[in-house]
């Protein structure tokens, strides 16, 4: 039997979905210049060979359920989680108060935040607490739990608990990836409860999300967008997650758009 060999955009598609873990369809229909059905064949094909399963709108790894690791995570996509967090970083008026969640995207707002004065920021994750102990004016207020070692996250009921004790002005929260409907996902189970206490306990909540994020799927529901104020993105989303936003009155921002 003759030994499967992808095609060079078909080798170019795992690439990208090995780096993002999720490539919509409509994206990759821009990035190679061809056909919906075209990249829909191309799809089909590499999902038959087990090396990546189709969802509708796009395609993923074939594990769906855990995140890449921490230090991959950390070296993808630089210069867009730069740009989100410039932008983001440029919403938040000095004295606010502020959650700062996990994640990489996270961490590069809290490098952005260093000019600020008088920030309160509660954060359950201790990277973001050592990137901002250089601004000696920030009171920064660390959860309590678990460390989960592979990426210094702060877990657990006690974490959950301690969070919901606090009311901020503005809650930034990162996501592993949006459903076509709107649903909020996480691949850590662990993340739900926290993430969902942000969201309540916010007056105002701001989602940072590369583009990658829009269409890929997660295990753990963490809500919907209709509890978001804006979502920070580096990319024009699909049509349908911009008409998805607008009827829920959600502010998209894309960071790479000319001022």
């Amino acid at each position: 039997m003759k030994k499967f060999e992808p095609s060079k955009r078909q080798a170019s598609i795992l690439q990208m979905i090995e780096e993002f873990g999720f490539i919509a369809t409509e994206a990759m229909v821009t990035e190679f210049n061809v056909t919906p059905q075209t990249i829909r064949r191309d799809l089909n094909e590499l999902s038959e060979q087990g090396l990546l399963t189709r969802f509708h709108g796009g395609a993923g790894q074939v594990k769906s359920a855990e995140n890449p690791p921490y230090e991959d995570r950390l070296q993808t996509g630089v210069e867009a989680k730069k740009k989100i967090a410039a932008v983001t970083a440029a919403m938040i008026p000095n004295g606010a108060s502020i959650f700062l969640s996990t994640g990489t995207t996270i961490e590069a707002i809290a490098e952005a935040l260093l000019g600020h004065e008088k920030l309160h920021v509660f954060t359950n994750n201790l990277h973001v607490a050592r990137i901002l102990t250089q601004n000696e004016s920030f009171q920064i207020i660390v959860s309590c739990g678990q460390v989960r070692h592979s990426d210094g996250g702060i877990i657990g009921s006690s974490s959950d608990d301690f969070i919901s004790d606090f009311r901020m002005d503005i809650g930034i929260v990162g996501i592993s990836g949006v459903d076509e409907d709107g649903t909020l996902l996480e691949y850590d189970p662990q993340e739900v409860k926290t993430a969902k206490t942000i969201l309540r306990n916010s007056q105002k909540v701001i989602m940072v999300a590369d583009r990658h994020k829009f269409g890929r799927r997660a295990m753990n529901r963490v809500g919907h967008i209709r509890e978001l104020d804006a979502i920070i993105t580096d990319s024009e989303p699909e049509t349908h997650f911009k008409n998805l936003c607008e009827s829920e009155d959600i502010e998209i921002i894309v960071s790479s758009a000319d001022p």
